[in-house]
């Protein structure tokens, strides 16, 4: 169906799309030699460049940001920074680090095998629950394609954000090891524990006590 721009104002935000095509992680120009300098935020404001946490503070003080994260190479952000500025209904949610969070785009994946319950509408990977995206760029894509999602928030749409945030939970849980990084459960699996033995201990060789002179 025909997209026109009035639609695509009235239900996607118009910094979505700077925000999903925006390099992150690059080190600040400004504050470079800082040892907080890589450039991981991003002002829904002023919907420009991102930018490191030295330029946060003095030039976006009192302006919406949202920070971004890193899980396998790939950005995230987090789920209780986002849905106060956007509708994620549909879009699946991973917990990574104690935090629940989801995808910016979608991530390059094998053709999904069979077997698999739930895919992804817009470039059909495999989804841990019954969710329409799998990332805020693949609904991008849907709503421009069909019409029939929004990113715009309401009460509906937030109370249906939240439902489909605790019925993925459990499923959600069970898959924290494939998502985890860098923790030392992954890196080092555990040493499973030394078998108790049957045998019995040999007694220590006895010793007489010296003779009287």
């Amino acid at each position: 169906m025909g997209f026109t721009f009035e639609q695509d104002t009235m239900l996607v935000p118009p910094w979505l799309n700077s925000l999903l095509n925006t390099p992150f992680f690059n080190v600040c120009r400004i504050h470079g030699d800082a040892a907080r300098s890589e450039c991981n935020m991003f002002c829904l404001d002023c919907n420009v460049d991102a930018f490191c946490f030295y330029c946060r503070s003095s030039r976006h003080k009192d302006h919406q940001v949202i920070q971004i994260r890193r899980s396998s190479y790939h950005d995230v952000v987090r789920v209780a920074e986002i849905q106060k500025v956007l509708d994620i209904s549909g879009v699946q949610t991973y917990v990574i680090n104690s935090a629940r969070v989801l995808f910016l785009n979608e991530r390059p994946q094998p053709k999904s095998g069979k077997g698999v319950a739930h895919i992804c509408e817009i470039c059909g990977r495999s989804l841990l629950d019954p969710f329409r995206f799998c990332s805020l760029g693949c609904k991008l894509v849907g709503i421009r394609r069909n019409g029939d999602a929004s990113f715009v928030l309401d009460g509906n749409n937030e109370a249906s954000s939240m439902e489909g945030m605790s019925r993925s939970s459990v499923s959600s849980r069970q898959q924290r090891e494939e998502l985890r990084e860098g923790s030392q459960q992954d890196m080092y699996p555990a040493t499973p524990p030394t078998p108790a033995s049957n045998a019995r201990r040999r007694k220590g060789i006895p010793h007489r006590a010296p003779f009287g002179s």
